[in-house]
């Protein structure tokens, strides 16, 4: 066949050379060892962790060696896309404080290596395509669906491998005329890949995270543009890449079996291949069965990058949470920088597991709770009000009725070498703080001491009498102990621990009387702090209230 002929007869519209469009993408002017990382998510509408998961790695390699981090829009597929898809891809890295340094933003896009959309960019693969049908290395397909499918049946049906290849490629070496020919009569035609490879023969490359790796050659001819011109994924990321001067491609491992069609497509186009990274699939324990399973859209709503939102969960705490999956050596490095941004690690592909990455709800509450436990008093309340400004109307508005007395809440325990760690998400706060705001003030009088209901009783009256607002911590307890004797209590609690048969009960009871009495609960910060921010007013009635 006439390679020359049958491009000229495919893209008649073609007038630029891959040289051409070479010169409009001149390599980055970069520093030694910088990198160049981009994420490329599809418009679905579904933002999932192993987006952010996978974007971290990008961003961590880009900044971490002063190269770039651009997001790319991979909309080849039209019928996946949503409508406002990619508002919500580029809020979603916002919200989580990963901002790309070029490519596709709210209102268009930002970035000399541009356009970032693949569907803008039909005419760049159509050069190259017509430059692939010159050279022997593509052709025009015109099987129908209908055909496809009775391929693959007769490849299952023989136990073969299915696809389109060797002696089932049946346009693969037809004549000028036939082509001529299914043009004239109209026919839709698709442009394949003439795959050089033969499974036989074996290709090697070493993964930035799974090492030294040996895959058979691809023989597939691989659709490049489809019917509309668009091109597929394989055919339009290698183009990209290459003029976007992409060094490293970070991508989960469910691509690995596409690599040697990649590598390939890298080769025959004559570009440098970029360093490849497959990350582990997030993993979890399925309570049902108590084995491992990838995180399911269906099953696990903490897949949803909106699952962290809606619960509260701060966004540094998610995104070192990831760096504990992402890199074994995070969490002793965070031990000895307990201050320090979790930027300021040195993020490296070498710790990374070659095997799945095992999510942990629980273990992600943890770090929340240390993240939280770090932050100013100031921090927390503006957080939590953002947060409840779209999700706890009620909370908000308690919470910025006062702001200082909020902040006084969110103060208490907070510094020092041992902070409270007392709630994970901004969603937990509303129970934290309700004792602190009559509207959501609920007492829990199971959670009283094991004394008789006269002496509760008794106890709430008497220190009614008492109290003092002006005490200070040390003149308040002494107030506390001074009423035990009269109840048949300890007041000494090593005393009590000698010879607790002696006694009625501790100065530990008679002080959980009070705790449920003023703060509904058995479990709750320092209480002379919590009286003196309630106020003497308040702290008299709830004891009243509690007889």
């Amino acid at each position: 066949m006439n390679e020359l002929e049958l491009a000229k007869l495919l893209f008649p519209e073609v007038t630029e050379t891959p040289e051409d469009i070479e010169a409009k993408y001149p390599p980055r002017q970069l520093g030694e060892g910088a990198k160049v990382t981009r994420i490329a998510p599809s418009p679905t509408g579904f933002m999932h962790l192993g987006n952010l998961y996978g974007a971290l790695v990008d961003e961590r390699l880009a900044h971490q060696s002063g190269g770039v981090f651009f997001l790319r829009i991979e909309d080849t597929d039209a019928k996946r896309a949503v409508e406002g898809g990619v508002r919500k891809i580029i809020e979603a890295f916002r919200d989580f404080g990963l901002r790309p340094d070029e490519g596709a933003v709210i209102d268009g896009e930002k970035g000399s290596y541009g356009p970032y959309y693949q569907r803008q960019r039909k005419e760049i693969y159509h050069v190259y395509a017509k430059s692939l049908v010159e050279r022997g290395y593509a052709y025009p397909c015109f099987c129908t669906e209908e055909e496809l499918n009775e391929m693959r049946a007769k490849q299952e049906a023989a136990k073969e491998t299915t696809g389109y290849y060797g002696k089932y490629a049946v346009w693969r070496d037809a004549s000028i005329e036939a082509v001529k020919e299914a043009l004239a009569a109209g026919k839709s035609y698709c442009i394949r890949f003439r795959s050089p490879g033969d499974p036989s023969r074996r290709v090697k490359i070493k993964d930035l995270v799974k090492g030294d790796l040996e895959l058979p050659e691809n023989d597939q001819d691989l659709v490049l543009l489809k019917s509309d011109g668009i091109p597929t994924y394989h055919f339009a990321h290698v183009i990209d890449d290459h003029l976007m001067g992409t060094t490293h491609v970070v991508r989960g491992e469910e691509w690995l079996a596409t690599l040697p069609m990649h590598l390939q497509m890298f080769q025959v186009l004559g570009f440098k291949t970029p360093k490849y990274l497959h990350t582990a699939q997030l993993m979890k324990i399925d309570p049902e069965t108590g084995s491992k399973r990838k995180l399911s859209k269906r099953k696990d709503p903490e897949l949803a990058l909106t699952y962290y939102k809606q619960q509260g969960f701060p966004v540094r705490a998610v995104m070192e949470y990831l760096m504990t999956t992402l890199n074994s050596n995070f969490e002793e490095w965070r031990l000895a920088n307990p201050t320090l941004p979790y930027e300021q690690f040195k993020f490296t592909t070498q710790k990374m597991s070659a095997s799945g990455a095992l999510f942990d709800l629980e273990k992600l509450e943890d770090v929340s709770k240390n993240v939280i436990s770090r932050m100013t008093a100031e921090e927390v309340y503006d957080a939590v009000t953002e947060w409840a400004n779209e999700f706890d109307a009620e909370l908000y508005t308690l919470l910025t009725r006062d702001p200082e007395y909020a902040k006084s809440i969110f103060a208490i325990g907070r510094g020092g070498k041992k902070p409270r760690k007392d709630f994970a998400r901004w969603e937990e706060v509303r129970a934290y703080v309700s004792f602190f705001y009559d509207e959501l003030f609920v007492r829990d009088d199971s959670q009283m001491p094991a004394l008789p209901k006269e002496t509760i009783s008794a106890v709430l009256e008497d220190y009614q009498k008492i109290y003092n607002g002006a005490d200070d911590n040390s003149a308040w307890f002494e107030r506390i102990k001074s009423m035990c004797p009269q109840y048949g209590l300890c007041a000494d609690m090593k005393e009590y621990k000698k010879n607790p048969d002696a006694y009625a009960g501790s100065v530990g009871d008679l002080s959980m009387i009070l705790r449920v009495a003023i703060t509904g609960r058995a479990q709750s910060p320092d209480l002379w702090t919590v009286c003196q921010l309630l106020g003497t007013e308040r702290v008299l009635q709830r004891l009243k209230a509690a007889e």
